[in-house]
């Protein structure tokens, strides 16, 4: 096993059990060596059956711990700029789940520090990028059949929201996906948002201000809009339209079995990210495994993940005031260009 890359865990929640289960069983090329949870019996449960692997209550700890040659940060976003740096100092490489941080202060500052290196660790944890169909749609936009792209209309909508799930997470949490698939497939940045929203569905727990309508504009003049909401009670849905100058292009109708009976036809509708996208994390953390054993870093980088942290920093200013909010980034490092993947 000694050619396989030593991966430390960070966070053993519905995320990162996932992922331990994904380098265990399913990537190749790597081996889970080390689990970190402040809950302990979670870690353990998580990590049962891997061969070889400790379990840590602290991150560094994990980090340190023998045979770690890389991190996948799955814990909450709060604690993700602190095990960033912690990684930095022992020049680990990283896969870090969405959020980078969650705040854009933060972010920056994880950006400023890699910069410092002078050399990139982390790729962010946007798994669309490694979807099929939104790789096919992005491969169909750089081709410039249809022209250029005008409007990108997303739908993104939940079954029902966590405990303790808030109206800012509307933006922060779930549309910063949309944020990021934007971005990359339009190659261009956000410039202002605007959110709008209906009365919330009966649904959504009290205090809860879901659906909501978002509204992009970029710097290459598209508009991007995306409706999300996360309590529609039947299914989990993402899906994206590109309209150009040239004909459209969606993606995210589904193509799930359906099952015939004889009370009638019925389509199945996922119910879970882990679902929906369980093919693009398997390639995401593939990905990051091969080029890791390769001393390269691909895919999205820490500065997608601080412009996605601004954006929606702006967004949830525009659900706070109604009004029309701009995006301002700060200059870009020279170590990042825009990375197509």
């Amino acid at each position: 096993m000694g050619d396989l890359l030593g991966v430390a865990v960070l966070g053993a929640g519905h995320m990162g059990a996932d992922h331990i289960r994904r380098l265990d069983r399913v990537v190749s090329g790597a081996r889970v060596v080390a689990v970190a949870d402040p809950e302990t019996d979670r870690a353990e449960e998580a990590a049962a059956g891997v061969e070889g692997v400790a379990v840590h209550a602290d991150p560094e700890a994990a980090l340190d711990a023998p045979g770690v040659q890389a991190v996948l940060i799955a814990s909450p976003g709060p604690a993700h700029e602190e095990a960033l740096l912690a990684a930095f100092g022992r020049g680990l490489p990283v896969l870090c789940e969405k959020p980078l941080v969650p705040d854009a202060a933060g972010a920056l500052r994880v950006v400023e520090a890699e910069s410092r290196l002078g050399r990139r660790l982390t790729q962010v944890g946007f798994m669309r990028r490694y979807d099929a169909e939104y790789l096919r749609l992005k491969s169909l936009l750089d081709s410039g059949r249809l022209g250029r792209a005008l409007m990108l209309h997303c739908t993104h909508r939940n079954v029902s929201s966590p405990p303790g799930f808030t109206t800012a997470m509307l933006i922060n949490s779930s549309v910063s996906h949309e944020i990021d698939a934007a971005r990359w497939l339009l190659g261009q940045e956000p410039t202002a948002v605007t959110v709008l929203r209906p009365g919330p569905s009966s649904n959504a727990p009290d205090g809860l201000l879901d659906p909501q309508f978002v509204l992009f504009e970029t710097s290459g003049g598209a508009l991007v809009d995306v409706e999300i909401f996360v309590n529609s009670g039947f299914g989990y849905q993402v899906r994206c339209e590109a309209v150009c100058e040239g004909g459209s292009a969606r993606i995210g109708d589904g193509h799930s079995m359906v099952v015939t009976t004889a009370d009638g036809a019925r389509e199945e509708v996922a119910q879970d990210y882990l679902v929906r996208f369980a093919d693009a994390y398997d390639r995401e953390v593939q990905a990051w495994v091969d080029a890791t054993r390769q001393g390269r870093v691909t895919g999205p980088s820490a500065w997608d993940g601080y412009a996605a942290s601004v954006v929606a920093e702006a967004g949830v200013r525009a659900q706070e005031s109604g009004a029309r909010e701009a995006v301002t980034l700060a200059p870009r490092p020279e170590l990042y260009g825009f990375d197509d993947h």
